[in-house]
């Protein structure tokens, strides 16, 4: 008798071109020795990240116990997580990250007789982080729902590691203005839809006017590269309202 055949596996389907570039951009970026040791910024444990978009914003900042290369990994490949999942963050838009890694608490899980010491430090690198980030921003805002505490005065802050994640390419593909526009409307529909269909909290609905503003600004900054209200044709006595509609020189 013959063996059965054998049920075979389904080909996972090719990765485009765009998607390889940018895992292979953030998977070199995670591989970066961190300054005064031999190991990669992404291999420590513990630690803070903040992400920047194309205009060099601050746009969200997190923490992790469980591995800066698989938090920062899940938040960027469009593996769920909450801040993805509610369309608060648009891994789209994220063009650079800083790493701040908590290395003397690195390998401290919850069962730690450690563990407490290492969250309140943990939480106090955040806030530290986010304020600053606060502070950086033209918009005086991030996308995070939740605001830490206030920031301690007295926290040893780790050397923070910057790297961009995008290629030459991906720039190409998602970096001009219209693109970015277009994109950030649709992360702001789909998260006016979630705000509409549940009971949210004010953060989220803060994170709404932040997005919104900067969608705002994006296109009035694109609308004045193309002359502004200067270049704004003007109607015709006699004219048709629908005539040239959309065109532009």
């Amino acid at each position: 008798m013959s063996p059965p055949n054998k049920l075979k596996r389904r080909k996972k389907p090719a990765l485009s071109i765009e998607t390889k570039s940018l895992r292979s951009g953030l998977h070199a970026a995670l591989r970066t020795i961190y300054p005064g040791t031999n190991r990669t910024v992404g291999s420590y444990s513990c630690g803070v990240y903040a992400f920047f978009d194309y205009d060099g914003e601050p746009i969200y900042v997190g923490q992790t116990f469980e591995g800066l290369s698989s938090r920062v990994g899940r938040h960027l490949t469009n593996q769920r997580t909450d801040a993805v999942a509610m369309s608060v963050l648009d891994p789209f838009e994220v063009h650079s990250i800083e790493l701040f890694p908590l290395c003397e608490f690195d390998g401290v899980g919850k069962k730690h007789p450690e563990f407490s010491k290492a969250k309140s430090a943990l939480n106090a690198l955040e806030a530290h982080v986010f304020w600053r980030c606060v502070k950086q921003s033209r918009f005086g805002a991030v996308l995070n729902e939740k605001e830490p505490g206030a920031s301690p005065t007295n926290l040893a802050i780790p050397d923070p590691v910057r790297m961009t994640i995008v290629s030459s390419e991906v720039h190409a593909i998602r970096g001009h203005p219209d693109v970015r526009i277009a994109r950030r409307a649709q992360t702001i529909a789909r998260l006016a839809q979630v705000i509409s269909e549940r009971e949210v909290n004010i953060g989220l609905r803060k994170t709404l006017v932040t997005q919104a503003r900067r969608l705002e600004s994006l296109a009035v900054k694109q609308f004045e590269a193309w002359g502004g209200e200067a270049a704004v044709p003007k109607k015709r006595p006699g004219e048709s309202e629908d005539s040239e509609v959309g065109e532009e020189t």
